[in-house]
């Protein structure tokens, strides 16, 4: 049978996430706000020591458990240093195309809770000035942040509460377009999360009993390598809903749900990846089966982390990831209807 997609739902979600900050490590706020989400849904959130969440829903068959994993934690940054002249030094929260974060804003959060906006800038900024404006690289190094506060000097900056340690949240600078794009830094993998609460809708709406026991699990570490290390031990299998790659001979566009059946980790389960395929072509889906050269996921955590369990990967297009990022409507309508038929059939 298949269920209608909420459009409007998804694409509320997505840009009430994707404007949300949480670089990893920096979730407590996003989860409060998908707490509440799930709790209009007429599910309960649980937590896990290190702040990931998790929704259990009673299947038919009690004796069996599937998990569906995505993140919600994204690239950031974190104060390194402040400079004498009062621009601040920065370090990475995962793995940022450094290129990309020249000229963007972004906020400092400081551990007492308070904002200050600013710029990500080269140490060679103007082109009128700097002879190797154009062409110095732009790494760790090379990229410093300017603040909109009146400073000139390190003790002003400190005199606002800002120390090494905290936060830096990059904008998202999130745009729907008519044509159905949605562009924004971060869908990696607040799409993925999107999709996961509309499977919960979807299930709720039409009081839908998933054939097995479901575990939707959402980490809050996955940009540096640990997110669902830890899963509910009841959990017999798991899908991780990610982005899908595109680009060099990859076939994968941004219309699609995207099967990956290898990684960085090696290639994913046989059976699971052969059901998610069989499903996308009896339901006409748009999707593509490709392998990530330069990828890991939740399920890779999982599986590192010596769990008994099979993975499995899939998710909306992505073009551009780790950067200025885009998918389309279609491909998260995709991964959400290919979603939907892996848990009830």
């Amino acid at each position: 049978m298949e269920y209608k997609v909420d459009k409007k739902f998804v694409l509320n979600t997505l840009e009430d996430l994707l404007k949300t900050p949480s670089p990893s490590g920096y979730c407590h706020n996003i989860m409060k706000k998908i707490e509440k989400m799930v709790e209009d849904l007429g599910y309960k959130l649980e937590y896990t020591k290190k702040g990931a969440g998790f929704i259990k829903v009673e299947g038919e068959n009690k004796d069996y458990t599937v998990g569906i994993a995505a993140h919600l934690d994204t690239l950031g940054g974190m104060v390194r240093s402040v400079k004498s002249t009062g621009m601040i030094r920065f370090t990475s929260i995962g793995g940022n195309l450094m290129p990309t974060l020249d000229s963007e804003y972004c906020t400092i959060h400081t551990r007492k809770g308070k904002e200050y906006s600013g710029t990500i800038l080269s140490t060679s900024p103007a082109s009128h000035v700097y002879k190797d404006a154009k062409d110095k690289e732009r790494n760790e190094e090379n990229l410093e942040i300017r603040l909109d506060e009146n400073i000139k000097n390190k003790e002003d900056v400190e005199k606002l509460g800002i120390k090494a340690g905290d936060f830096i949240s990059i904008d998202p600078k999130t745009t729907f377009t008519e044509s159905g794009f949605i562009k924004s830094r971060h869908i990696d993998d607040k799409g993925g999360t999107s999709c996961l609460l509309s499977l919960l809708q979807i299930l709720n709406k039409n009081k839908i009993k998933p054939k097995n026991n479901l575990i939707l699990f959402i980490s809050t570490y996955e940009e540096v390598g640990h997110g669902a290390s830890y899963i509910p031990k009841e959990i017999d299998e798991l899908l991780a809903v990610d982005m899908g790659c595109i680009g060099d001979d990859l076939t994968c566009t941004e219309n699609d749900v995207s099967i990956c059946v290898k990684d960085s980790s090696g290639p994913y389960d046989f059976e699971m990846t052969n059901k998610l395929i069989k499903i996308a072509e009896e339901n006409k889906l748009n999707h593509a089966v490709d392998i990530y050269p330069y990828y890991g996921s939740d399920a890779s955590a999982a599986l590192r982390a010596g769990n008994n369990i099979k993975c499995a990967l899939i998710g909306p297009g992505v073009h551009a990831s780790h950067g200025m990022e885009r998918t389309h409507y279609e491909g998260l309508e995709n991964t959400i209807k290919l979603l939907i038929s892996y848990v009830t059939e």
